[in-house]
């Protein structure tokens, strides 16, 4: 029996230069218990979708035309306190950003229990504890302790499950889930969204899933719908799409997923080490260990890339190495020179030959600059003309017009093209990349890998790639190092570590990746 039924829909956003659509003509169907994937890349009208269908369209959107019903009801007429008695309890959402959707000053009980009791489900003293039981059943570890907390306490992987646990509270029909792990190490994802998916079959009860990632769609769905500017460019059985997608857009996400059996760059000979790493600690205050006693050489014009789960001390690492913190113990040489305790103008000198590309293309681009203004910024700290950044905008393969524009104005995909320009303005030897395609749509992040494995080869340069994508370290790495909990489990060549992997906690990163199926067709 269809539960949610989506006909013809048109989505459009009021803005300073008019109305912009949004989805133009999208129809979708779910049935009682069926998981339904919804894929696309940033402005294919997933999340727009999503938003509609539970009456939560930020200001500015409106429904143009079309209908959504839920069972017998309309949803496009209901009232704001319709909505209330929908809401939460016939259809609950589990947003992408659980540091945004959790109240920073209430506790994690008291926001399940909300559910509860706005509902009518449970007094104020029955909420409490069904909150605990929710938050158990959700896989949340000491439940108890954890409803006390607030949400900087807790992990991104465990405010995911508090939200898991808030949608489930009013035993809901319907679950939409909007990019639930997109944020999230491989190993938590596939705990997250086994949780999600068990917990939901126990009750009957369906998912909308909105991702970008057909790694996941084919993993947890029945059904796939593609989106592509705001229209379904193809739908159905997960395996049909997967294997024989008709459509040429699903063919080119299909192609752009990174794959465990193919690289950007052929092995490289072996090469005299850049950089090398002894027996490197860092002990916060408090005692907290977050890197203990690792080692590894980074050889010049090759990537060393490290990976491991959030906590394992890959960032933390990043930083010794590039005289962001200072190392407890152990000795960082830098092209044979002792950059352990460097100071002053040496380690200013030093910091020209050592650049980085965060994660965030979003966060790292000061909003008020022009894209020639940020670009230049690492010139001009160090008293060189701009005159270079023509050159650096042609070499990311931006055109030179973007100069003038601002961060906003560009995609997620050029403001991280940009980053890489401002990294390579200063001529270095060393990149940093820490986690810099994480956040990008699969074809955009594939247009990423090919732009640093091009930069690598034509430049020279040597790279410190940190990822917890292992497809994504296998298009680009020459050696792996794992890390867990600050120490090196395993650290070879990319070929060996990736499929012949000797320690347990590789082979559980390895088994954890989603869409094995996905990839091999990529």
């Amino acid at each position: 029996m269809t539960l949610l039924r989506i006909e013809n829909l048109a989505v459009s956003y009021r803005t300073r230069a008019g109305l912009v659509p949004a989805v133009q003509d999208v129809s979708l169907d779910v049935g009682e218990g069926e998981v339904v994937a919804v894929v696309g890349e940033s402005g294919s009208g997933k999340s727009t979708t999503a938003h509609a269908a539970i009456g939560l369209l930020p200001r500015g959107g409106r429904i143009d035309s079309g209908a959504i019903s839920f069972g017998n009801r309309d949803l496009t007429s209901l009232s704001p306190k319709q909505w209330r008695t929908v809401r939460g309890r016939e259809i609950a959402l589990v947003p992408q950003d659980p540091a945004v959707s959790l109240n920073p000053v209430h506790r994690i009980g008291d926001q399940v229990a909300e559910v509860l009791r706005i509902h009518g489900l449970a007094d104020r003293r029955a909420a409490s504890l069904q909150a605990v039981e929710l938050l158990e059943r959700a896989g949340v570890p000491e439940p108890e302790l954890r409803a006390k907390q607030y949400p900087h306490q807790l992990s991104g992987g465990l405010r995911q499950r508090v939200l898991i646990a808030a949608a489930l509270a009013g035993r809901p029909k319907l679950i939409i889930a909007d990019e639930p792990t997109s944020a999230l190490d491989v190993t938590v994802q596939r705990r997250i969204l086994d949780h999600l998916t068990s917990l939901a079959a126990e009750s009957g009860t369906a998912i909308l899933l909105i991702t970008h990632d057909l790694g996941v769609a084919a993993d947890r769905a029945s059904r796939i719908v593609v989106l592509s500017r705001g229209e379904v460019a193809e739908e159905g059985k997960t395996a049909e799409i997967v294997s024989a997608p008709s459509q040429p857009y699903t063919q080119q996400l299909l192609a752009a997923a990174p794959s465990m059996t193919s690289t950007l760059r052929p092995a490289a000979p072996a090469a005299e080490p850049l950089v090398t790493v002894r027996d490197l600690a860092k002990t916060f205050d408090g005692g907290i260990r977050a890197v203990d006693g690792i080692s590894f050489d980074i050889p010049r014009g090759q990537t060393l890339a490290l990976v491991g789960e959030s906590g394992s001390g890959k960032s933390t690492t990043a930083r010794m190495l590039l005289r962001l913190e200072t190392p407890s113990a152990g000795a960082i040489e830098f092209d044979g020179q002792d950059i352990t305790s460097l100071g002053g103008n040496e380690l200013r000198r030093l910091r020209r030959r050592m650049q980085i590309v965060y994660q965030n293309p979003y966060a790292s681009l000061n909003p008020k600059f022009s894209i020639e203004d940020v670009i230049a910024e690492p010139l001009r700290a160090f008293g060189l003309p701009r005159t270079r950044v023509p050159e650096l905008l042609e070499q990311v393969a931006l055109p030179a017009s973007v100069a003038r524009r601002k961060p906003a104005e560009l995609s997620g995909g050029q403001r991280q093209r940009v980053a890489i320009a401002r990294a390579l303005a200063l001529r270095p030897d060393l990149v940093v990349c820490d986690e810099p395609v994480s956040a990008l749509d699969v074809s955009v992040q594939a247009q990423i890998l090919r732009l640093l494995a091009e930069l690598q080869s034509e430049l020279g340069l040597s790279y410190l790639f940190i990822s917890h994508d292992l497809a994504v370290v296998r298009q680009l790495a020459d050696q792996v190092g794992v890390l867990r909990a600050g120490t090196m489990v395993e650290l070879g060549p990319a070929a060996q570590v990736l499929h012949e992997p000797k320690a347990d906690y590789t082979k559980e990163l390895l088994a954890a990746i989603p869409g094995r199926s996905v990839q091999e067709v990529g």
